[in-house]
């Protein structure tokens, strides 16, 4: 069964998800993306992944500021499609793209809705500890990822998941189960399913402020940032004027010392409670070194306060 379909997204995320609408060979009438961006040391408007990509297939590419002028809402109704697909788009979608489509618009959201809806879920489950997270397939609505929901797959999130990682895997799950989803709800399979009123989560978008490490915080708080915030915003801490990026770090517990003061010559720094190993750092401009290499060019001995 193939069908007329529309697909709005932007990032790599959303890659896998159009790869497999056109590997299905679903008849991919529009592709809706955001307007190229200027990016790198000189500001050169670049494409979106999304848009790249969907060059290479030739299908129409569509970069609106927003989708509330009447006259793109009239072009997307006179697709005459059977589903929109919508994975990290970027725009609010208005009724009259909402309803536009045969069978609903179709979101792929990297979270166990209803929890963590919202612009950062992926790493909004890791900074919270979360022993699990994963890909929900939803009929969009009006509100912020408040539609009901088609499927749920879980992932379990272990103390050595990584944003990128997790990422990469969420990704490629909604693509898997995209297809099989659509197919399901035009054969009547799938009943759309109202979201739990209970659990309701908001994942905040992520602002550059959240990288820094506060060594008053607990150990184990620092080291699910450091795996949830890099490589964007990355975290760090400021030490006599220099910012030092911690790229990796490992979770020390039994440690009990000064917060702030580095315990031993392995780069272990104790905080509020326990203490966080630093694996690997980078200073401004330079590449990203183990512990070791770093304190060869940078020396932070026993003792040092990093508080102060």
């Amino acid at each position: 069964m193939t069908f007329r379909v529309a697909f709005l997204g932007t990032p790599d995320f959303a890659i896998p998800s159009l790869e497999a609408l056109h590997k299905a060979g679903h008849n991919i009438l529009a592709v809706y993306t955001q307007p190229p961006r200027p990016k790198g040391r000189g500001h050169h408007l670049q494409k979106s992944p999304v848009h790249l990509l969907t060059e290479t297939y030739g299908v129409p590419v569509f970069t609106p500021q927003t989708l509330k002028d009447p006259l793109e809402q009239q072009r997307f109704s006179q697709l005459q499609l059977d589903f929109a697909i919508v994975v990290a788009y970027g725009l609010i979608l208005p009724s009259a793209i909402l309803s536009a489509p045969r069978w609903g618009c179709i979101n792929v959201h990297a979270s166990l809705l209803p929890r963590w809806r919202g612009a950062a879920p992926i790493q909004r489950a890791i900074l919270a500890g979360d022993q699990e997270t994963g890909v929900t397939l939803m009929l969009m609505d009006e509100g912020l990822d408040t539609g009901p929901m088609l499927a749920r797959y879980a992932l379990p999130l272990t103390s050595t998941t990584t944003a990128p990682h997790l990422y990469t895997q969420l990704a490629q799950l909604g693509a898997e189960r995209l297809c099989p989803t659509l197919e399901d709800l035009a054969a009547g399979k799938c009943q759309p399913t109202p979201q739990p009123t209970e659990g309701v989560t908001l994942a905040a978008k992520l602002i550059h402020e959240e990288g820094q490490l506060n060594w008053l915080q607990s150990a184990e708080t620092l080291e699910r940032a450091v795996r949830a915030l890099n490589p964007w915003p990355g975290t760090w801490f400021d030490y006599k004027g220099t910012r030092i990026k911690v790229r990796e770090a490992h979770y020390v517990p039994g440690i009990k010392a000064q917060p702030g003061t580095i315990i031993d010559d392995e780069l272990t720094v104790a905080c509020q409670v326990d203490a966080l190993r630093l694996i690997k750092l980078q200073r401004p401009g330079g590449q990203v070194l183990s512990s070791k290499d770093f304190l060869n060019g940078y020396p932070l001995p026993k003792g040092t306060r990093l508080l102060d």
